[in-house]
């Protein structure tokens, strides 16, 4: 598990294709590799790795699958690449953020970049049908950062966008400062969020049966969905 607070920003160092999967060897920060055993788990940019090699002082290699190659934007690293690092959570330890199981859901992508004074703001791009599960005030893990939702807009489509305010701490930690519009970020719902959606779903599903199109076709006419069910109440848009 992990708390989704950043530790620091590591830098990948070499990347081996190997039948099957690709190795990346990363340098971590100085003192944050310390103590670090094979088996031991690490998220990188929000993906939990296994350490699997230590070739030298501060230096970790991880082994990462085609599936998260694909699913993921581990598959876009390249030699000298910054990413996000967080080892996992010791027991006990504070969780600063939200718990994490560092298994990516989607890649967004930034749509929009703001800098009001002494703020950072991302806005990023959710395809369907992942909007479902987010929701302004909520927590959402962006790169492995435990983010709150600033703002949120979910499209009649399933898709969306959803707005964070990074303070300068966090753009001081991550690597949020030297992302643009169309970089592709790793995405992670929150779990109890998702089990609240999906329970209501069910639920609908279960008790109207037959009924659910002719719901559907309700609230589309107010420019709603069944989702917006789950959430906080909804306002119908103009």
């Amino acid at each position: 598990m992990f708390t989704g607070i950043v530790q620091g920003i590591a830098s990948v160092q070499a990347l081996r294709d190997r039948p099957g999967l690709r190795s990346f060897t990363l340098a971590f920060p100085e003192g944050l590799a310390h103590e670090l055993a094979i088996g031991a788990s690490v998220a990188v940019d929000g993906v939990c790795l296994t350490a699997t090699a230590f070739p030298g002082p501060g230096l970790a290699e991880f082994d990462v699958m085609q599936q998260s190659l694909h699913l993921t934007t581990l598959g876009r690293l390249r030699d000298g690449s910054p990413v996000n690092v967080e080892r996992a959570a010791r027991e006990g330890a504070e969780i600063g953020g939200h718990p994490l199981s560092g298994h990516v859901d989607f890649t967004g992508t930034v749509q929009q970049v703001r800098q009001p004074e002494n703020n950072h703001v991302l806005r990023i791009g959710v395809p369907a049908p992942w909007m479902r599960y987010v929701f302004a005030k909520g927590y959402i893990a962006v790169n492995g950062a435990s983010l709150t939702v600033a703002e949120a807009q979910r499209e009649r489509d399933g898709s969306g966008w959803f707005e964070v305010w990074l303070i300068p701490e966090t753009l001081r930690m991550t690597t949020f400062g030297d992302k643009a519009e169309g970089s592709a970020l790793n995405v992670e719902i929150e779990r109890q969020t998702q089990v609240f959606v999906d329970t209501v779903r069910q639920a609908i599903d279960e008790r109207l049966g037959p009924l659910v199109p002719a719901l559907e076709a309700l609230l589309r006419h107010q420019g709603l969905s069944l989702d917006d069910l789950a959430g906080p109440t909804p306002c119908p848009r103009p």
